[in-house]
């Protein structure tokens, strides 16, 4: 467990970075701290590896005074990523990997035979082993970065703003596998951020730093969300909560309705009335977009099957969330959601009053349940 006790700190200038914080992070579990910038969530992770001392408190790991334990001693048994990885540009993918280890005595065959299986484990080819890190993509850098950190095995795993810097789509994939690896794992992890989507995705608890470095909510995602401590939670989570709070709720009672599907080949023989619509499918049942009378028309008179459909709009995968179902649905041109399975391929329509109606029974259900009925 990690605990921080009236831990305060000021800068030789007057600036307090962090004021009279005190939380207590359970061994195991996910730790998000997450706030605008220069509100003292980085320089809070960073007195958990004595890289920046407290001006007053007291920060102990299982039970031990950071201060009072040696700083090379305890940052071994800490792993520490940064944005872009920060890897030595010099040694090739699998040295950086081993980097740990070997310090802490292993020889260089064992701890690159390791290195090769934590490679592995964050879901890098082995290939890629012989590489340096400029000759790797942001994403690849990035997974390079969380393996090193994991080599030595350490119980703690601190996460500096770690996925700022690559793309969307890179990013959400470094967040499935985060989440992927601590359910595998179950480290405890403190992971810095200043995106509330990030946080609510990432976190089994969410601390929520303000002004002048003060702490001013720490609870579950749920919760930080349904019910913002101070105003400052409320505006800094956004107006748009409860919509995020939909990432919280079971989505398999929603509906599934027929669609009609008309795979490329059926189109230049397929009649639609003016205002219908059809999902185009490959041969696999994977959608490829939505088509009108209008878009029918345009394949025929010779513009392509990829030009004339209209963009599918989000998927809603079976199994989910609530949010992602009504996503799918207000997002689809045709107004009713594309749901696929995990292969990915189409398993019906949602309609957005069906999501809509299903939130009203959880929400009926749960008022019986605090009533007692």
């Amino acid at each position: 467990m990690i605990s921080f006790s009236a831990v305060s700190k000021r800068f030789p200038d007057g600036t307090v970075a962090v004021d009279g914080l005190d939380l207590k992070i359970d061994a195991g579990s996910f730790t998000v701290f997450v706030g605008p910038s220069g509100c003292g969530k980085t320089t809070s992770m960073r007195m958990v590896n004595r890289m920046v001392v407290p001006t007053a408190g007291t920060v102990t790991v299982d039970g031990r005074d950071v201060a009072a334990t040696d700083a090379v001693e305890l940052r071994r048994g800490i792993g520490y990523v940064i944005q872009g990885g920060g890897l030595l540009p010099h040694r090739t993918v699998l040295d950086n990997i081993a980097t740990v280890p070997v310090l802490r005595g292993q020889t260089r065959r064992a701890a690159r035979r390791a290195a090769l299986d934590v490679l592995d484990r964050v879901g890098l080819d082995p290939i890629l082993a012989g590489r340096y890190p400029a000759q790797l993509s942001g994403g690849q850098q990035q997974r390079v970065g969380v393996a090193r950190a994991l080599a030595a095995d350490p119980p703690i795993l601190l996460m500096d703003e770690p996925f700022s810097a690559v793309d969307p789509v890179v990013r959400a994939e470094l967040q499935a596998e985060m989440q992927r690896l601590q359910a595998e794992l179950r480290k405890t992890i403190v992971f810095v951020t200043h995106d509330i989507d990030e946080a609510v995705r990432l976190g089994d608890r969410v601390a929520v730093f303000g002004p002048h470095g003060r702490l001013q909510q720490h609870d579950t995602p749920r919760i930080v969300l349904a019910a913002p401590a101070t105003d400052f939670v409320a505006d800094f989570v956004g107006r748009d909560r409860g919509y995020r709070g939909l990432s919280f709720r079971g989505a398999d009672a929603v509906p599934l309705h027929a669609l009609r599907r008309l795979r490329e080949s059926e189109i230049a023989a397929a009649a639609l009335a003016p205002g219908d619509w059809a999902l185009v499918v490959s041969d696999a049942e994977h959608p490829r977009g939505w088509i009108d009378a209008a878009g029918l028309d345009a394949v025929r008179a010779g513009r392509s099957v990829a030009e004339a459909s209209a963009a599918g709009g989000s998927l809603f995968t079976v199994g989910t969330d609530l949010r992602q179902a009504l996503d799918a649905a207000i997002s689809s041109p045709s107004g009713v959601g594309v749901a696929v399975d995990t292969s990915g391929a189409v398993v019906g329509g949602i309609d957005a009053a069906d999501v809509v109606a299903l939130l009203a029974e959880q929400r009926r259900a749960e008022d019986r349940l605090r009533n007692g009925r």
